[in-house]
């Protein structure tokens, strides 16, 4: 005899399904507007006060004088290249974590950042290269350092991941203290600010080349994210759900690029795909949301820059030294707290 399910069971599922699901959506709209709100004080307030009918007027083609430069060549420009990288960012910091099961396992730790910005200053200091040459270096770099920590690791999974790439990063920042050496003095100010990461030097081409490749990985991303929440299981309820450790690592790959195509466009800003995935997943009541990972990678990117442009008058600081000065304490709080995986 087949069991018989009361009306009320069938209910008391439904409700329990429904409630992360409807957590997920208030936490992502939230975000949303949190985003919107940065990106408003970033393109209207600071030094030079732009109102929303101005606003409105410029980007719809009317010209203002002075008003129109600001907005379109440094304000509006600076706002989207954050949203973009933030988002990249904390997508990649996301996957790294969830996919490996390591809070600590972020680009920025496991070295992929460092790779990328080691063999963009190379190309600056010995190949004497600038703009579009220095963004492939960049890629380059991060899939590099990549591929070496991975085939390193072999099977042994995200704990000996990120002492491997531990390993590597001390390794190449050996390197690039090496090339400061051995760097012209009107390159080092350069370096020292591509290094830091920094959204000064934006421009449209760059955002739209960006775009493009953001807009290329965003499909693999989607048909990928399925794994990331399984691997979160154990690679062995992984492999028996049909996630093989080949589609981890395409997943694993799409985050490098996305980092890679960051770093490349605004350098290694640092620690936000470290931060991003914990606090979308604190935001979440747990469970990881690449979406809401996204949104507060591009939201700590934005808000960062307009601290560090206007936090201390006529001083410009890289969106890095604020990012890097949250950053850090974080990492010392998981640690003390021991919150990272003993074996890490």
């Amino acid at each position: 005899m087949s069991a018989v399910v009361s009306p009320e069971a069938v209910a008391v599922v439904r409700r329990a399904r429904r409630r992360p699901i409807r957590r997920t959506q208030w936490v992502i709209g939230g975000l949303s507007l949190a985003l919107l709100g940065v990106v408003a004080a970033r393109t209207l307030l600071g030094d030079f006060l732009i109102t929303v009918p101005d606003f409105l007027r410029i980007v719809t083609g009317t010209e203002i004088p002075g008003a129109s430069y600001v907005l379109m060549e440094s304000k509006l420009p600076r706002a989207v290249l954050g949203v973009l990288v933030g988002g990249a960012f904390g997508v990649a910091g996301a996957i790294f974590q969830t996919t490996l099961r390591n809070p600590l396992a972020s680009p920025d730790i496991v070295g992929v950042s460092v790779g990328a910005s080691a063999f963009a200053v190379f190309s600056i200091v010995t190949l004497h290269q600038s703009g579009p040459m220095v963004a492939v270096a960049a890629v380059a770099g991060a899939l590099f350092v990549a591929v070496l920590v991975r085939s390193q690791v072999g099977s042994s999974g995200g704990n000996r991941l990120v002492l491997v790439g531990v390993g590597v990063s001390a390794a190449l920042l050996s390197v690039i203290q090496y090339l400061f050496t051995r760097a012209d003095v009107w390159d080092v100010q350069l370096l020292l600010q591509w290094l830091t990461g920094s959204l000064s030097r934006v421009d449209w081409p760059t955002i739209r080349l960006l775009a493009v490749l953001l807009g290329v990985l965003a499909p693999l991303l989607v048909w990928l994210a399925r794994s990331a929440r399984v691997a979160e299981l154990g690679e062995d309820a992984a492999a028996g759900l049909g996630v093989t450790p080949r589609r981890s690592d395409a997943l694993l790959l799409v985050a490098v690029l996305l980092v890679a195509a960051g770093v490349a466009a605004a350098g290694p800003i640092a620690f936000v795909s470290f931060l991003a995935g914990p606090i979308a997943r604190a935001l979440n009541a747990g469970r990881s949301t690449l979406i809401g990972a996204g949104l507060v990678g591009a939201v700590i990117v934005v808000g960062a820059d307009y601290v560090a442009t206007y936090l201390v008058p006529d001083v410009n600081y890289p969106v890095g030294v604020v990012t890097g000065a949250f950053g850090a304490p974080f990492l010392l709080w998981l640690l003390a707290t021991g919150r990272a995986p003993r074996r890490s």
